[in-house]
């Protein structure tokens, strides 16, 4: 299913006169409109008319989210707050939230994008979407329900939480399309499991997961517990929330809507631009936001650009899975580790569950990082020597995947809390911030 063939399977040389003609405006309306903008141009002194090419953006000076919590609630909006009709934040855990106001255009941008997300994992009107994601000021609710209502869906908007209730609806009203977290989705593949429930009961077909990082081998196990295709969504609040980009499938890489949202990819460190393929940083800019555009937005999320007709006739540019983030890798004796890797060496192991905390320490100046995984019940009853032979096969798979000798504990089933929204991977009880 492809939404909007026009938009979607364009040539690589009308999508490039859009996006120059998007940008020019886009930076014209910055500058006029918000006076952050302005000041920053000023100061790097740039106008709107330098704006020639698409290689020009690299002129722009760079958005941070520090400069829009510097900006609450309202200082980076282009518009009256009249126009304003929706606001999200982001959840504001390390200090001010960002804001972002929306229009009646960028609400129905928002569901275009979503639209064709969705229809990507097969949606269309005879489709009921269950939306397990959270509503209200997080983006993650009302964005996947703007999308669904575009396509025409049935949706439910149960959100978050509630998991017997959530498997009650999925066997009632017959849902066909499951959006939540994939976390939150092995979590109702568990439950279904541990309550026996018939497979002629769940008529699921796809999800679209997002909102957390999750790796190839966790896809394997929610496609084969679900019976599902199991796509991935990704977006961020400060950009509009989900539908930035998402898989077909394909399964290879992630589209990036690039008629709305153009992404570059740059060197974490210098901040250079770096070319297709090769992994960085990816930035972001609005190019058709009306309430609130922003340029050249740092996402601090690692990934790479893949040009190129994908095999279902789409020709947007592709992101890689996104591996980690620039600010919240964790660096142990040196080595850059990503919560991804420990998913991934774990999931290699048969009938490992993906049930895990990473606690990393420093005891004696030293830098320790232990995992915390989940045993089965079977296995935690088992012989002494039996865990300890599974124990050491965790560990050495996880050397394998990170080139680190990490301490690895068995803990009882169902002991590391489940969480609804985000899940919580690592807990640093070193009393620092990675740089």
């Amino acid at each position: 299913m492809i939404w909007n063939e026009k938009a979607e399977c364009m040539s690589a040389q009308e999508r490039e006169e859009l996006q120059l003609k998007l940008l020019q405006d886009v930076v014209k309306k910055a500058y006029e409109n918000v006076p952050y903008y302005r000041k920053r141009l000023d100061d790097v002194g740039v106008t709107p008319e330098d704006i020639q090419t698409l290689k020009d953006i690299e002129k722009l000076p760079f958005t941070t989210k520090s400069d829009l919590r510097d900006a609450y609630p309202f200082g980076m909006f282009a518009v009256n707050t009249d126009d304003i009709v929706e606001v999200h934040t982001t959840s504001g855990t390390t200090g001010k939230p960002t804001v972002s106001g929306y229009t009646t255009k960028d609400l129905e941008i928002w569901g275009e994008v979503v639209a064709r997300a969705l229809s990507m994992a097969g949606a269309t009107k005879k489709d009921i979407v269950q939306n397990c994601y959270g509503y209200g000021l997080f983006t993650g609710g009302l964005g996947v329900h703007h999308g669904g209502q575009k396509v025409g869906c049935t949706v439910i908007p149960i959100s978050a939480g509630n998991t017997q209730r959530q498997i009650e609806i999925i066997q009632d009203f017959k849902s066909t399309i499951l959006t939540c977290t994939p976390s939150y989705a092995m979590y109702i593949a568990e439950v279904l499991e541990r309550e026996g429930v018939p497979k002629e009961d769940i008529k699921l077909k796809s999800g679209v997961f997002g909102a957390e990082m999750w790796t190839e081998e966790m896809r394997n196990e929610i496609e084969k517990r679900l019976n599902i295709d199991a796509l991935n969504i990704y977006g961020l609040t400060e950009i509009i929330g989900p539908g930035v980009a998402n898989e077909c499938m394909e399964k290879n890489g992630l589209h990036i809507f690039d008629d709305h949202f153009y992404p570059e990819i740059v060197d974490p460190q210098t901040l250079e631009t770096l070319p297709e393929g090769e992994k960085g940083e990816l930035v972001l800019t609005t190019l058709t936001r009306e309430g609130m555009p922003v340029l050249r937005f740092r996402t601090r999320d690692i990934t790479a650009l893949r040009k190129g007709e994908c095999g279902c006739g789409r020709t947007h540019v592709k992101i890689d899975r996104i591996t980690g983030r620039s600010d919240d890798m964790l660096k142990i004796r040196g080595v850059i580790v990503f919560p991804s890797q420990i998913e991934r060496a774990l999931l290699k192991i048969p009938g490992m569950e993906p049930n895990y905390q990473i606690i990393a320490s420093r005891p004696e100046h030293l830098d320790e990082l232990e995992v915390q995984v989940e045993a089965s019940p079977a296995l935690f009853s088992d012989e002494v020597k039996h865990v300890e032979q599974i124990k050491q096969s965790i560990e050495k798979q996880i050397h394998d995947e990170i080139g680190l000798r990490v301490n690895v504990t068995l803990v009882e089933p169902n002991s590391i809390p489940r969480s609804e929204g985000k899940a919580v991977r690592v807990i640093d009880k070193r009393g620092f911030s990675e740089e």
